[in-house]
């Protein structure tokens, strides 16, 4: 077995090898996700909370020695190490640190990197990496959604100010807070915190709901379309597969069958 395959044996993506593999890192991972939780019970024994936390200690030391690993093992090492699953196996580790150093077992960004690891789970899911080619064929049309959509925000931030500013100065002081506004009601939350009183801002407000209704359907609208597409091509790309296997396992019969010699006539 040569040293590049055992990535594969990680992912579960090896031909012949790795699927159990697979399988025990993702029940290790949650887990200890399930762990995260339970150690947050106040009536918790101590004796548990001890073997909680040596649970903690082996899972994280596992995901270091995963990491080093995938480091050592790769085609590119310096590639996988900047790439998003490589950054992800890096934060996983990070944690560690709270067993090596006491003093930052308190610090809230090591307790947060902790909830990094579910998104292991992530990296072998087949639907994640069709989404993932999706989000690739539309990131054009989804750049210029984005900016559009930073547009209409800011027309409606400013809009609410001018129309509620007089009415309501303390809560729609300035355009950054109504910015704030705009953005819980151009994604059709409503909070409530803070809401037009003036007949100009309620029907300013009735025609931006309008408008978040049918922008926020623009992106999904995409993806999915991508979606469909993306498994349409690869319905296509089997068959042709298929058909080429097919093709070639019938080619060695014809050169095997004896080929039938034309009778030659003396001259």
């Amino acid at each position: 077995m040569r040293r590049f395959e055992i990535p594969l044996i990680l992912d579960g993506t090896h031909p012949h090898y790795g699927k159990g593999v697979a399988f025990a890192h993702q029940g290790l991972i949650f887990l200890s996700g399930l762990a995260i939780s339970l150690e947050t019970i106040p009536a918790l024994s101590d004796a548990a909370r001890g073997a909680l936390r040596a649970f903690e200690l082996a899972v994280l030391t596992v995901f270091a020695a995963e990491y080093l690993t995938r480091l050592v093992c790769a085609r590119q090492p310096l590639r996988y190490a900047t790439s998003f699953w490589g950054i992800v196996d890096l934060l996983s580790c990070l944690p560690l640190l709270a067993f090596i150093t006491p003093e930052l077992a308190a610090a809230r960004t090591l307790r947060l990197l902790r909830l990094v690891r579910l998104l292991k789970l992530l990296h072998t899911n087949r639907a994640l990496r069709r989404l993932e080619l999706a989000l690739q064929r539309t990131q054009g049309e989804l750049a210029v959604f984005v900016f559009l959509a930073a547009i209409i925000l800011y027309i409606a931030a400013v809009g609410i100010y001018i129309f509620e500013h007089e009415a309501q100065p303390e809560a729609f002081s300035s355009i950054p807070i109504s910015l704030w506004w705009a953005v819980v009601s151009f994604t059709t939350v409503g909070y409530g915190d803070i809401y037009p009183i003036t007949t100009e801002g309620r029907l300013f407000t009735t025609v931006l709901l309008f408008i978040g209704l049918g922008v926020i359907a623009v992106p999904t609208a995409l993806i999915t379309s991508a979606l469909i597409n993306s498994d349409i091509s690869k319905q296509v790309e089997d068959d042709i597969q298929n058909d080429l296997r097919r093709q070639i396992e019938r080619d060695p019969r014809r050169n095997k069958t004896p080929k039938k010699r034309n009778p030659t006539r003396r001259r």
